[in-house]
């Protein structure tokens, strides 16, 4: 905010022959993705800088910090990694190596060099677990009743089917002949589930073109059954297009097309489960179709008998839909004679209904008529718990929870119901409920259970209380033997979301202290959480842990260090992590030379590393040729990033991945035209562009006349995030180049889709605004005028870019409209737009109207005294032209004061 003040007076005094404010004392302008950021410390310096040149004193950081300087105070410039630290790594390293085997182990089959084929295949599914793959690889036409000599054959085989000596030998042979096993094994699951997922969107398609009874029969004759899967899709069509419809007479019709695929099912003898007949029945109840609702319950009763008791649910739903008080009254009360399990879960029913709709009173009454011994035993007792919660009745927990004890309940289920009902208590703080969890566990005597310490991490974790959450993983620990470590995983994963980063010591320091077993992600993990806090000490130490455990692969945990610093531009570190690599023996993979070729400086250095990763075997990656593509484009060396597409081992699967990268490459690199061209050549063989290669193209496409190939692009953004970074891409392309109706179709478009991010993009629009060379405040007007018509609440932010505008280009006419438009947002007049105020009159020379401002603007600040010091420098130097009003002579005084008069009152 002080910035762009400062910033405002230099682009101002720029126009003046003589500036007064000196350079080093204007701060730079923010960008405007981070429009709201403030800077105090370099006002203070821009302050200090000048003190020669003003009477100002040195101003003293007195305004309010950033939300995250806290967190970003933790993170400490990198740290150098001792020498002791590395010695340890290199005997932890020797010691794992000598724990190593020096051969591999031993087949079940022990074979020789003369032994046939299935002999080495035996061997091999001795340690591939063979029995399973046996199972997995027989063809599924195989016949039931043949020997198992036959099957032998088969599974032989079906793996000698493989080239198993024609690519390069890894490093762990066995390791690579494992992962082709799997990659088979994983073929038929992923084939089967695929396979059912597009067949299930195909009669989608299909519905809509055909209707749903045309397209069973369709299918029908194309030999293919229609499971209950695919019936329950055709169904929920139905239901949507019910819901879609504006009269009720044409839901009518889309619901007994409901009506007709339901008697289908039940006339093939397919069980109609609660996933279907719920939705449709709750659609009915949200109607109010009392004669539609009798009809489908009397349907689904005959169609599946055991579902009478579920039904009850949305029977009560109903009547509290229609309010129908009589019946609710009637229904409570019939449950007095319930002796059976059937009618306790009818009873049950109501209690949901009751506690979702909010009916305390009439749950309360049901609760007094019903035995609760019975009650504690019902398979809805978790969702009962929920609602006693929601309706804070604690009495009754109470009494279940006596039941429950009283029948000897196992401690694990008793404290997850305590938690199911603290959780669920309206309003409360994540403290608050941790005090009632353990209050209610010591006054029945019951202990803690994992799962439901578990389910309190991941709360505390959602409501960014990180430290609470290793408080309660500490406890846990303590009270608990067998705690794993992935009831540390929420809290992790929340750090590094949540940029907590600085208590990922703390939480490392817990984990050794209760000497759990971590996994090799979960090294990787803490690696990089002290990696992003530059503590590559602590990194090589988490490494150095990694190594010792020796039941662990460490490559992974290696390249994570490594990332770091590339990320940090040390290079030399980089390079000293792949020294310890050698050190500790452990070989490179193809994400350690992806991580060198893409930070490679020369072109010797690319083709070097591309050589080695030939030279040890390693399996060239997607990552990999992307990062040829990259690194070969950064240098400028744009044939070469193409050459890397003539490559004829890239698997055909990969190549779209590639193609777009190159997209990206090109763009990101001056190179706009040919990426065109090249996103011109795959959609004409009929491919796609990745979502960051669109982005990119979006980006650096800078020439007027592109609109359309935004939009194209634009389409290219399937998924919902790239889409709204694409969107706002465009916007700013349509601001630079004046487009407004086209970003105000786009901006209405993102508020439909997301709202709340939206005011992000309008910030960006009225910050690039203000940041044009060629400031046009005519297309922020228009925008602002359609932000408010969309509905949107214009933030401070906007409006101040706004104001700098208006102070860039002298304008105080508009600048008196936006002063206005704070009123109108429910937005005061702080200190910062004051001062903007105040230089959009100072610089279009109304000094007077200046003046009366300047009185209620507060001084105490030292930040704001220097600006309103520098602002009259500025627009008060001589070289600058005095306004009109003000030039008088000396004969006609008394009608210059006239003239003041009336100016002073239009000001006003």
């Amino acid at each position: 905010m002080w910035k762009r003040l400062l910033e405002t007076t230099k682009q101002a005094a720029s126009l003046v022959s003589k500036p007064v404010v000196p350079a080093a004392a204007v701060a730079a302008a923010p960008k405007p993705a981070t429009p709201a950021a403030a800077n105090p410390a370099t006002s203070a310096a821009s302050s200090s800088a000048s003190k020669g040149d003003t009477a100002v004193a040195d101003p003293k950081l007195c305004t309010l910090k950033r939300r995250s300087s806290s967190r970003r105070a933790a993170v400490t410039p990198a740290t150098a990694v001792s020498q002791a630290s590395l010695l340890r790594l290199k005997q932890a390293a020797a010691s794992k190596k000598t724990t190593l085997p020096s051969s591999l182990p031993q087949a079940a089959y022990a074979i020789d060099e003369d032994d046939p084929p299935e002999a080495l295949t035996k061997a091999l599914m001795s340690v591939l677990d063979g029995p399973d793959d046996v199972e997995e690889a027989t063809p599924s036409g195989a016949p039931m009743e043949d020997s198992e000599d036959d099957e032998e054959i088969a599974t032989s085989n079906r793996i000698l089917d493989f080239e198993w000596f024609q690519s390069p030998p890894s490093r762990d042979p066995l390791m690579y002949w494992r992962r082709e096993v799997a990659r088979e094994k994983k073929k038929h699951y992923i084939f089967k589930n695929v396979e059912s997922r597009r067949y299930t969107k195909l009669m989608q398609l299909c519905a809509n073109k055909l209707g749903t009874e045309s397209t069973i029969e369709f299918f029908g004759k194309l030999g293919r059954e229609t499971g209950v899967k695919e019936f329950n899709s055709l169904i929920r069509l139905c239901l949507n297009k019910a819901r879609a419809c504006t009269d009720i007479d044409s839901a009518i019709e889309y619901i007994f097309r409901a009506h007709r695929l339901l008697e289908t099912m039940r006339d093939k003898g397919l069980r109609i489960e609660q996933d279907i007949y719920g939705p449709f029945l709750l659609y009915l109840v949200d109607m109010g179709l009392l004669e539609e609702f009798e009809m489908f319950t009397a349907f689904f009763k005959d169609a599946n008998p055991e579902c009478f008791t579920r039904i009850a649910y949305y029977e009560m739903l109903l009547c509290i839909r229609i309010q129908d008080e009589e019946k609710i009254q009637e229904l409570c009360h019939s449950v007095e004679d319930y002796n059976e399990e059937a009618h306790y879960d009818i009873a049950e029913s109501y209690m949901l209904a009751f506690a979702e709709s909010g009916r305390k009173e009439d749950l309360i009454t049901l609760l007094d008529l019903l035995d609760l011994m019975k009650v504690s035993g019902s398979k809805y007792i978790s969702n009962i718990f929920k609602s006693l919660g929601k309706l804070e009745l604690e009495n009754y927990a109470e009494k279940l929870l006596q039941e429950m004890r009283s029948k000897g309940c196992a401690d694990g289920n008793i404290s997850s119901l305590i938690l199911d009902y603290v959780a669920n208590i309206p309003n409360i703080m994540v403290e608050d409920m941790l005090v009632s969890f353990h209050k209610l566990h010591e006054k029945f005597e019951v202990a803690p259970s994992i799962a439901a310490h578990d389910k309190i991490i991941s709360i505390c974790c959602n409501s960014s209380k990180i430290g609470l959450a290793l408080d309660v993983a500490d406890h846990m620990c303590k009270s608990n033997s067998n705690v794993s470590i992935e009831s540390f995983h929420p809290i992790i994963h929340a750090c590094e979301q949540r940029g907590e980063l600085h208590m990922a010591r703390p939480m490392y320091d817990l984990i050794r202290q209760h000497n759990l077993k971590l996994k090799s992600e979960t090294f990787r993990s803490m690696i990089s959480l002290f990696v992003k806090m530059k503590d590559f000490e602590g990194a090589y130490n988490i490494l150095t842990d990694a190594e010792e455990s020796g039941e662990i692969s460490t490559v992974s945990l290696y390249n994570a260090i490594m990332l770091g610093y590339y990320r940090e531009k040390n290079h030399n570190g980089a390079q000293m992590v792949m020294s310890q690599m050698q050190i500790a023996g452990v070989k490179p993979d193809s994400e350690t030379f992806s991580y060198l070729i893409v930070n490679c400086e020369s072109e010797e250095d690319i083709s070097k590393y591309h050589d080695q990763l030939r030279q040890d075997g390693i399996q060239m990656t997607r990552h990999t040729y992307m990062a040829l593509i990259n690194a070969y484009a950064r240098l400028g060396n744009f044939d070469m990033a193409k050459q890397v597409l003539l490559d004829k081992e890239i698997p055909r699967k990969l190549l779209n991945d590639i193609k777009s990268t190159l997209v990206g490459a090109l763009a990101s690199n001056g190179q706009v035209l040919d990426a065109l061209h090249m996103y011109d050549d795959i959609k004409q063989s009929g491919g796609s562009l990745e979502p960051r290669a669109a982005i990119a193209l979006i980006e650096h496409s800078r020439t007027e006349g592109e609109l359309d190939r935004m939009h194209q692009l634009l389409d290219e953004l399937n998924d919902s995030s790239s889409w709204f970074e694409g969107c706002g891409r465009v916007i700013l392309y349509c601001v630079q180049h004046n487009y407004p109706d086209a970003a105000i179709d786009l901006l209405k478009q993102l508020k439909e889709k997301d709202e709340m991010s939206t005011y992000m993009v309008v910030d960006q629009v009225f910050g690039q605004i203000w940041e044009m060379d060629a400031t046009n405040l005519d297309l922020g007007m228009v925008l602002l005028h359609s932000v408010k018509e969309l509905g949107l609440n214009v933030s401070r932010t906007s409006l101040d870019f706004l104001l700098s505008a208006c102070v860039k280009l002298k304008d105080s006419q508009r600048a008196q409209q936006i002063w206005s438009e704070y009123e109108s947002a429910g937005l005061s007049h702080n200190v910062l737009t004051s001062l903007r105020m105040y230089q959009a009159l100072l610089s279009s020379g109304r000094r007077k109207a200046a003046k009366k401002l300047l009185k209620r603007i507060s001084k105490d600040d030292d930040h704001v005294r220097y600006i309103i010091d520098a602002s009259r420098m500025t627009y008060y130097s001589e070289d600058l032209k005095p306004p009109a009003t003000i030039r008088f002579g000396s004969k006609n005084r008394a009608s210059s004061k006239q003239i003041v008069t009336t100016n002073e009152g239009t000001e006003g």
